[in-house]
C-alpha cells in the first residue's frame, strides 16, 4: 500500500476545526437541562454554569498543553497511558466508554421530554422506543450525517436560541413575570452544595469541546491551532450557555413560577417556548430539539458501534461478535442492535441520573488529563522554575480538584452504576494482562479508523 494514502491530509484550519468542535457540543444542550437544574439550585442555574465553566477552562489549559506535546489524534486514554500508566490509561479509557455508549441514551430520553411535553397523552416510552428504534434502522442501513449537515444544524439551532432570548427578555420586559438581576448567579438563597451538584449534571453541555484533539493529524497547523480551537469551542460553547440560562433564570427567578406553566420540571423548556413565543414558536424550538437529538442520537450510535467494532477487530472485546461485519450493508449490525438497547435504558431512569451517569466518564477524564501535565513535566524536565511550576502543576492540579470535586457531588445511583462499570474494567483487565504480567489491550479511540 502508498504509504500517502493511508495517511489523513492536514486541509484543516482554525475555523473549520472551531465549527467542528461547536457542532460536536450541540448548543440545544442548554435547554435539555434547565428544568431539574433550576429545581435543584433553587433558581440558580448561571451559577451552576459558571462553576463548570471554570472546571471546564482549567482543562482546556491541559488539554492545550498535552495537544501540543503529541500532535496527533489523542484523548485522555493516550494522555493517561503515555504519562502515567498504562493499566491506568486502560482505566479511564474504559470510563470514557461511559460517554460513546450512553450518548445515545440521552438523546431518546431528551425526544421523549421534548414530545410528551407536546402530546401528553401520549406515554412518553412510545416516543423514548420510537426515537431508539429510527436511529437503530438508519445506522444498520448505513446512513452517517456529513461535517456540512452538523454545520447547518448548529447555525439552525443558534438561531432558534437566539429568537428564543429575544422572546424571553420581550416577555419579562412587557409582561408580569420576571424580572432582570444579579440574583441568577448569586443571592442570599444560595446553596453552593447544590450549585456544585447542579454544576456536576451541566458538563453534559460542554461534553465535546475535547473532541477536537482528534482532528490534529487533519490540521494544517495542529500544535497552534488545536489548542486555540479547544479554548474557544469550551469558551465561545459557555458564554452562549451562560447567556441563554440567564435569561431563562430572570424570566422564571423562582422554581415555583417555572412549575406554574411545567408542572413537569423536565418538560421546562418546550413549556417556556410556549409561554414566550405560542404555539408556532414552541412548534419551531421542538422541530429545533428534535433535529439535533436524532443527529446527535445518530452520530453518537455511530461512533459507539464502530468505537466496539474497533475493540472488537483488535482482540480487546470478543472477535466473533463486536467485528463482525453484515456482508450486504457492511455495517456492524450486532454492535448497532446492542447501543440500541442500551439506549433503551432511557426507559428507567430519571434524567438527573442518566445525565449523571454520562458526566461519571467525563470528569473522570478531565481529571486525568490534568494529572497527565503534572506528570509529564515531572518525568520530562529537569529544570524548575516558579513559572513553570505555575503553568504545568499548579493550574492542571486545580483542574484536577475541581473536576475530582464535581465527579463526587455526582448522583448516588449514577456513582453506582458507574463504579460497578469500572470494577467490571478492573477485573477485565486482570485478565487480560494476567494479573499485570503483559501490557494491557490498547483502545482505538480514533474513529475514522474504525471502519
Amino acid at each position: 500500500m502508498n504509504t500517502n494514502e493511508s495517511k489523513l491530509k492536514r486541509t484543516l484550519k482554525l475555523r473549520h476545526i472551531l465549527v467542528l468542535g461547536l457542532a460536536y457540543m450541540s448548543p440545544f444542550a442548554v435547554f435539555d437541562t434547565f428544568g431539574i437544574i433550576s429545581e435543584l439550585t433553587n433558581g440558580h442555574v448561571p451559577a451552576s454554569y459558571v462553576l463548570v465553566m471554570i472546571a471546564v477552562l482549567f482543562t482546556v489549559f491541559s488539554y492545550s498543553k498535552m495537544a501540543k506535546i503529541y500532535p496527533s489524534s489523542g484523548s485522555a486514554y493516550t494522555y493517561t497511558r503515555r504519562t502515567i500508566n498504562s493499566g491506568l490509561g486502560f482505566l479511564v479509557g474504559w470510563a470514557v466508554l461511559l460517554d460513546y455508549l450512553f450518548l445515545p441514551m440521552i438523546n431518546a430520553m431528551f425526544t421523549g421530554i421534548y414530545l410528551s411535553a407536546v402530546f401528553p397523552t401520549v406515554p412518553s416510552w412510545i416516543w423514548v422506543l420510537g426515537m431508539v428504534i429510527l436511529i437503530t434502522t438508519m445506522n444498520i442501513a448505513g446512513v452517517k450525517i456529513a461535517v456540512s449537515a452538523n454545520t447547518l444544524m448548529v447555525i439552525f439551532q443558534a438561531l432558534i436560541a437566539a429568537i428564543f432570548i429575544f422572546l424571553t427578555a420581550r416577555s419579562i420586559i412587557v409582561g408580569n413575570i420576571g424580572y432582570f438581576s444579579f440574583n441568577p448567579f448569586y443571592s442570599e438563597a444560595i446553596n453552593f452544595s447544590t450549585v456544585f451538584a447542579g454544576a456536576s449534571i451541566l458538563m453534559l453541555s460542554f461534553l465535546g469541546f475535547d473532541a477536537v484533539t482528534t482532528l490534529s493529524e487533519e490540521a494544517v497547523k495542529p500544535k497552534t491551532d488545536i489548542p486555540r480551537a479547544i479554548f474557544l469551542v469550551a469558551f465561545l460553547g459557555g458564554i452562549f450557555f451562560l447567556a441563554v440560562s440567564y435569561f431563562m433564570q430572570s424570566l422564571f427567578p423562582s422554581v415555583g413560577a417555572l412549575v406554574q406553566i411545567s408542572p413537569d420540571i423536565e418538560e421546562a423548556s418546550p413549556n417556556i417556548a410556549l409561554y414566550i413565543g405560542g404555539s408556532l414558536f414552541q412548534a419551531i424550538f421542538l422541530s429545533g430539539a428534535l433535529t439535533a437529538c436524532i443527529a446527535s442520537g445518530l452520530a453518537g450510535q455511530t461512533s459507539a458501534s464502530r468505537l466496539l467494532y474497533a475493540m472488537g477487530r483488535d482482540g480487546i472485546l470478543f472477535k466473533r461478535v463486536f467485528a463482525y461485519i453484515h456482508p450486504k450493508l457492511a455495517t456492524p449490525v450486532l454492535n448497532i442492535v446492542l447501543t440500541g438497547i442500551l439506549a433503551s435504558s432511557a426507559l428507567f431512569l430519571s434524567l438527573h441520573t442518566a445525565t449523571s451517569l454520562i458526566n461519571f466518564g467525563a470528569f473522570t477524564a478531565f481529571a486525568f488529563v490534568n494529572l497527565s501535565v503534572v506528570f509529564y513535566y515531572f518525568k520530562r524536565n529537569k529544570s524548575h522554575t516558579m513559572r513553570s511550576v505555575f503553568s504545568h502543576v499548579a493550574v492542571p492540579f486545580i483542574g484536577f480538584s475541581l473536576n475530582a470535586y464535581l465527579w463526587y457531588k455526582l448522583d448516588t445511583a449514577a456513582m453506582t452504576l458507574g463504579l460497578s462499570w469500572m470494577a467490571v474494567g478492573f477485573i477485565y483487565l486482570l485478565s487480560a494482562t494476567k494479573f499485570f504480567t503483559k501490557a494491557p489491550p490498547e483502545f482505538n479511540f480514533d474513529e475514522s479508523a474504525a471502519g
